[in-house]
Protein backbone atom coordinates (compact mmCIF):
# COMPACT_ATOMS: atom_id res chain seq x y z
CA UNK A 1 0.00 0.00 0.00
CA UNK A 2 0.91 3.54 -0.56
CA UNK A 3 1.58 5.64 2.15
CA UNK A 4 -1.20 8.49 2.40
CA UNK A 5 -0.50 11.41 0.69
CA UNK A 6 -1.38 14.25 3.89
CA UNK A 7 0.40 13.55 7.49
CA UNK A 8 -2.46 12.50 9.80
CA UNK A 9 -2.37 14.03 13.30
CA UNK A 10 -3.67 12.42 16.14
CA UNK A 11 -6.29 14.72 17.98
CA UNK A 12 -8.16 14.61 21.08
CA UNK A 13 -7.70 15.51 25.02
CA UNK A 14 -3.82 15.31 25.83
CA UNK A 15 -2.22 14.52 22.43
CA UNK A 16 -2.35 18.51 21.89
CA UNK A 17 0.28 21.27 24.04
CA UNK A 18 -0.63 24.37 24.79
CA UNK A 19 2.34 26.98 24.41
CA UNK A 20 0.89 30.04 26.00
CA UNK A 21 -1.88 30.54 28.43
CA UNK A 22 -4.53 33.34 28.15
CA UNK A 23 -3.65 36.55 30.30
CA UNK A 24 -6.43 38.04 31.79
CA UNK A 25 -6.67 41.79 33.35
CA UNK A 26 -7.06 41.62 36.94
CA UNK A 27 -10.61 43.32 38.14
CA UNK A 28 -10.77 45.13 41.41
CA UNK A 29 -10.46 42.34 44.21
CA UNK A 30 -12.00 44.64 47.11
CA UNK A 31 -14.82 46.75 47.61
CA UNK A 32 -15.25 49.97 50.16
CA UNK A 33 -17.77 49.33 53.19
CA UNK A 34 -18.60 51.50 55.75
CA UNK A 35 -16.30 51.41 59.04
CA UNK A 36 -17.81 52.75 62.01
CA UNK A 37 -15.14 55.75 62.96
CA UNK A 38 -12.58 55.45 66.18
CA UNK A 39 -14.51 57.25 68.55
CA UNK A 40 -12.48 58.93 71.69
CA UNK A 41 -13.26 57.76 75.38
CA UNK A 42 -16.13 58.45 77.36
CA UNK A 43 -14.13 61.00 79.62
CA UNK A 44 -12.30 62.59 76.41
CA UNK A 45 -16.29 63.81 75.61
CA UNK A 46 -16.64 65.86 78.74
CA UNK A 47 -16.53 69.45 77.89
CA UNK A 48 -17.04 70.14 74.37
CA UNK A 49 -20.58 71.29 74.28
CA UNK A 50 -19.49 73.61 70.86
CA UNK A 51 -18.61 69.80 68.96
CA UNK A 52 -21.86 68.47 70.44
CA UNK A 53 -23.56 71.61 68.91
CA UNK A 54 -22.33 71.18 65.19
CA UNK A 55 -22.86 67.63 65.04
CA UNK A 56 -26.35 68.05 66.39
CA UNK A 57 -26.58 70.99 63.45
CA UNK A 58 -25.13 68.85 60.96
CA UNK A 59 -27.40 65.56 61.61
CA UNK A 60 -30.39 68.38 61.54
CA UNK A 61 -29.39 69.37 58.20
CA UNK A 62 -28.83 66.44 56.54
CA UNK A 63 -32.33 65.44 57.32
CA UNK A 64 -33.63 68.64 55.76
CA UNK A 65 -31.19 67.53 52.70
CA UNK A 66 -32.45 63.95 52.17
CA UNK A 67 -35.75 65.77 52.39
CA UNK A 68 -35.88 67.92 49.78
CA UNK A 69 -32.05 67.51 47.82
CA UNK A 70 -30.79 70.50 48.36
CA UNK A 71 -27.06 70.61 50.00
CA UNK A 72 -26.68 72.54 52.78
CA UNK A 73 -23.39 73.48 55.50
CA UNK A 74 -22.05 73.77 58.78
CA UNK A 75 -19.82 76.15 59.22
CA UNK A 76 -16.86 74.27 61.54
CA UNK A 77 -14.50 77.74 61.15
CA UNK A 78 -16.00 78.88 64.95
CA UNK A 79 -14.46 75.80 67.04
CA UNK A 80 -12.19 75.42 68.98
CA UNK A 81 -9.37 72.89 67.93
CA UNK A 82 -10.23 70.74 70.56
CA UNK A 83 -14.03 70.97 69.74
CA UNK A 84 -13.10 70.12 65.71
CA UNK A 85 -10.78 67.07 67.10
CA UNK A 86 -13.90 65.48 68.59
CA UNK A 87 -16.15 66.42 65.30
CA UNK A 88 -12.94 65.18 62.75
CA UNK A 89 -13.48 61.84 65.00
CA UNK A 90 -17.03 61.51 64.61
CA UNK A 91 -16.52 62.27 60.48
CA UNK A 92 -13.78 60.11 59.43
CA UNK A 93 -12.72 59.39 56.38
CA UNK A 94 -14.83 57.73 53.24
CA UNK A 95 -13.98 56.77 50.04
CA UNK A 96 -14.52 59.91 48.20
CA UNK A 97 -11.78 62.73 47.98
CA UNK A 98 -11.72 66.25 45.48
CA UNK A 99 -9.20 68.89 44.64
CA UNK A 100 -9.88 72.17 42.70
CA UNK A 101 -6.17 73.41 42.11
CA UNK A 102 -4.93 74.82 38.96
CA UNK A 103 -1.23 72.97 38.66
CA UNK A 104 1.11 75.50 39.91
CA UNK A 105 -0.92 77.80 41.65
CA UNK A 106 -0.19 77.52 44.95
CA UNK A 107 -3.12 80.93 45.56
CA UNK A 108 -6.22 78.74 46.07
CA UNK A 109 -7.21 75.44 46.68
CA UNK A 110 -10.35 73.71 47.57
CA UNK A 111 -9.78 70.32 49.06
CA UNK A 112 -13.10 67.93 49.73
CA UNK A 113 -13.26 64.51 51.80
CA UNK A 114 -16.42 62.81 52.31
CA UNK A 115 -16.76 61.44 55.27
CA UNK A 116 -17.60 58.03 56.58
CA UNK A 117 -21.18 58.92 55.74
CA UNK A 118 -22.22 59.29 52.63
CA UNK A 119 -23.16 62.62 51.33
CA UNK A 120 -21.52 64.24 54.38
CA UNK A 121 -18.53 66.43 53.32
CA UNK A 122 -15.59 68.00 54.46
CA UNK A 123 -14.81 71.17 52.07
CA UNK A 124 -12.18 73.33 52.77
CA UNK A 125 -11.09 76.53 51.00
CA UNK A 126 -7.66 78.15 51.51
CA UNK A 127 -5.84 81.18 49.97
CA UNK A 128 -1.92 81.22 50.33
CA UNK A 129 -2.15 78.16 52.87
CA UNK A 130 -4.51 79.61 55.22
CA UNK A 131 -7.97 78.12 55.12
CA UNK A 132 -10.56 80.90 54.77
CA UNK A 133 -13.36 78.58 54.92
CA UNK A 134 -14.09 74.84 56.87
CA UNK A 135 -17.35 73.79 56.49
CA UNK A 136 -19.70 70.31 56.41
CA UNK A 137 -21.79 70.23 53.22
CA UNK A 138 -24.91 67.97 53.25
CA UNK A 139 -25.89 66.73 49.89
CA UNK A 140 -25.01 64.34 46.64
CA UNK A 141 -21.70 66.25 45.96
CA UNK A 142 -20.76 69.71 46.84
CA UNK A 143 -21.91 71.97 44.70
CA UNK A 144 -18.75 73.94 44.52
CA UNK A 145 -17.04 71.12 42.69
CA UNK A 146 -19.89 71.68 39.17
CA UNK A 147 -19.25 75.57 39.80
CA UNK A 148 -15.58 75.39 39.35
CA UNK A 149 -16.15 72.78 36.27
CA UNK A 150 -18.76 75.57 34.82
CA UNK A 151 -16.13 77.93 35.46
CA UNK A 152 -13.72 76.23 33.62
CA UNK A 153 -15.21 76.25 30.11
CA UNK A 154 -13.57 77.55 26.96
CA UNK A 155 -15.63 80.49 25.32
CA UNK A 156 -14.58 79.30 22.26
CA UNK A 157 -14.21 75.39 20.80
CA UNK A 158 -10.56 74.61 19.40
CA UNK A 159 -10.69 73.80 15.71
CA UNK A 160 -8.11 71.51 14.22
CA UNK A 161 -6.85 73.30 10.38
CA UNK A 162 -5.12 71.16 7.77
CA UNK A 163 -4.44 67.54 7.62
CA UNK A 164 -4.49 65.57 10.94
CA UNK A 165 -1.53 64.49 12.56
CA UNK A 166 -0.16 61.03 11.96
CA UNK A 167 -2.17 58.30 13.54
CA UNK A 168 -5.21 60.30 14.50
CA UNK A 169 -7.77 58.99 12.94
CA UNK A 170 -11.13 57.97 15.21
CA UNK A 171 -10.67 60.71 17.51
CA UNK A 172 -12.21 63.58 15.39
CA UNK A 173 -15.44 61.61 14.99
CA UNK A 174 -15.76 60.93 18.47
CA UNK A 175 -15.06 65.05 19.25
CA UNK A 176 -18.31 65.74 16.76
CA UNK A 177 -20.21 63.12 18.78
CA UNK A 178 -19.37 64.60 22.00
CA UNK A 179 -20.09 67.81 20.92
CA UNK A 180 -23.48 67.40 19.47
CA UNK A 181 -24.37 65.91 22.73
CA UNK A 182 -22.67 68.62 25.29
CA UNK A 183 -24.67 71.10 23.06
CA UNK A 184 -28.19 69.94 23.19
CA UNK A 185 -27.28 68.57 27.19
CA UNK A 186 -30.03 69.43 29.76
CA UNK A 187 -30.62 68.86 33.22
CA UNK A 188 -32.32 65.63 34.56
CA UNK A 189 -30.87 64.30 30.80
CA UNK A 190 -29.71 60.47 30.72
CA UNK A 191 -25.57 60.54 30.98
CA UNK A 192 -24.05 59.98 27.45
CA UNK A 193 -21.09 57.60 27.39
CA UNK A 194 -17.90 57.05 25.30
CA UNK A 195 -16.62 53.88 26.28
CA UNK A 196 -12.82 54.74 24.48
CA UNK A 197 -11.79 51.24 26.09
CA UNK A 198 -13.80 49.46 23.37
CA UNK A 199 -13.24 51.70 20.72
CA UNK A 200 -9.78 51.30 18.22
CA UNK A 201 -8.42 54.77 19.83
CA UNK A 202 -4.39 55.19 19.20
CA UNK A 203 -2.25 57.27 21.75
CA UNK A 204 -2.08 60.03 19.06
CA UNK A 205 -6.35 59.57 19.13
CA UNK A 206 -6.10 60.01 22.94
CA UNK A 207 -3.60 63.02 22.73
CA UNK A 208 -5.61 64.31 19.87
CA UNK A 209 -9.07 64.17 22.41
CA UNK A 210 -7.64 65.58 25.68
CA UNK A 211 -5.79 68.59 23.36
CA UNK A 212 -9.40 69.61 21.95
CA UNK A 213 -11.26 68.69 25.37
CA UNK A 214 -8.66 70.36 27.39
CA UNK A 215 -8.32 69.57 31.57
CA UNK A 216 -9.67 71.36 34.10
CA UNK A 217 -9.24 71.82 37.88
CA UNK A 218 -11.77 69.56 39.60
CA UNK A 219 -9.64 66.16 40.37
CA UNK A 220 -12.32 63.05 41.72
CA UNK A 221 -10.87 60.28 43.27
CA UNK A 222 -13.57 57.43 44.59
CA UNK A 223 -12.24 54.31 45.68
CA UNK A 224 -15.71 52.53 45.96
CA UNK A 225 -14.60 49.69 44.19
CA UNK A 226 -11.00 49.89 42.65
CA UNK A 227 -10.20 52.86 41.93
CA UNK A 228 -11.97 56.13 39.91
CA UNK A 229 -10.53 58.77 38.88
CA UNK A 230 -12.87 62.10 37.39
CA UNK A 231 -11.62 64.50 35.75
CA UNK A 232 -13.61 68.13 34.20
CA UNK A 233 -13.20 69.11 30.87
CA UNK A 234 -13.19 72.56 29.24
CA UNK A 235 -16.22 71.59 27.23
CA UNK A 236 -19.77 72.25 28.39
CA UNK A 237 -20.83 69.36 30.96
CA UNK A 238 -18.03 66.93 29.97
CA UNK A 239 -16.22 64.85 32.04
CA UNK A 240 -13.28 62.00 31.72
CA UNK A 241 -14.22 58.77 33.96
CA UNK A 242 -10.97 56.25 34.51
CA UNK A 243 -11.21 53.31 36.43
CA UNK A 244 -8.13 50.88 37.54
CA UNK A 245 -7.65 47.84 39.07
CA UNK A 246 -5.67 47.13 42.37
CA UNK A 247 -2.96 47.02 40.10
CA UNK A 248 -3.40 50.49 38.53
CA UNK A 249 -4.07 49.30 35.40
CA UNK A 250 -6.95 50.59 33.19
CA UNK A 251 -9.71 48.74 32.35
CA UNK A 252 -12.28 51.36 31.49
CA UNK A 253 -11.41 54.83 30.22
CA UNK A 254 -14.87 56.79 29.56
CA UNK A 255 -15.93 60.04 28.51
CA UNK A 256 -19.34 61.00 30.06
CA UNK A 257 -21.67 64.41 29.34
CA UNK A 258 -23.59 64.76 32.32
CA UNK A 259 -23.42 67.35 35.34
CA UNK A 260 -21.29 65.58 37.17
CA UNK A 261 -20.57 61.39 37.19
CA UNK A 262 -23.45 59.13 39.07
CA UNK A 263 -19.96 57.59 40.76
CA UNK A 264 -19.02 61.01 42.50
CA UNK A 265 -22.04 61.48 43.73
CA UNK A 266 -24.23 59.75 46.99
CA UNK A 267 -27.78 58.86 46.11
CA UNK A 268 -31.02 59.04 48.29
CA UNK A 269 -30.34 55.78 49.36
CA UNK A 270 -26.80 56.83 50.77
CA UNK A 271 -28.13 59.84 52.55
CA UNK A 272 -30.99 57.57 54.19
CA UNK A 273 -28.23 55.43 55.54
CA UNK A 274 -26.02 58.27 56.87
CA UNK A 275 -28.97 59.51 58.26
CA UNK A 276 -29.21 56.69 60.39
CA UNK A 277 -25.65 55.92 60.99
CA UNK A 278 -24.90 59.53 62.63
CA UNK A 279 -28.22 59.58 64.92
CA UNK A 280 -27.07 56.52 66.55
CA UNK A 281 -23.37 57.83 66.84
CA UNK A 282 -24.11 60.83 67.93
CA UNK A 283 -26.77 59.33 70.57
CA UNK A 284 -23.89 57.48 71.70
CA UNK A 285 -21.14 60.77 71.76
CA UNK A 286 -24.56 62.37 73.73
CA UNK A 287 -24.65 59.68 76.22
CA UNK A 288 -20.91 59.06 77.04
Amino acid sequence: MKEFPIPVSVIGPGTQVEDESLQYISMPQGMETFRAPILPEPEELVGHERAHLALRDILAQLDATRADGRNRSVDLSFLPADDLKLVNQVMGEGEVSALVSREGDTTRRVQVQESVYAGVWRVIVSDDGRITADTIELGAVPALLKVSADEDVWSEVPRWQGALPPNVQNAPALLAELEDQWRTWRPGQETHVVNLTLLPMSVEDIGFMDHHLGTGRVLILSRGYGNCRITNTCMPNTWRVVYYNSQDVVILNTVEVTALPEVAKAAQEDLDDSFERLREVLAWVEGA
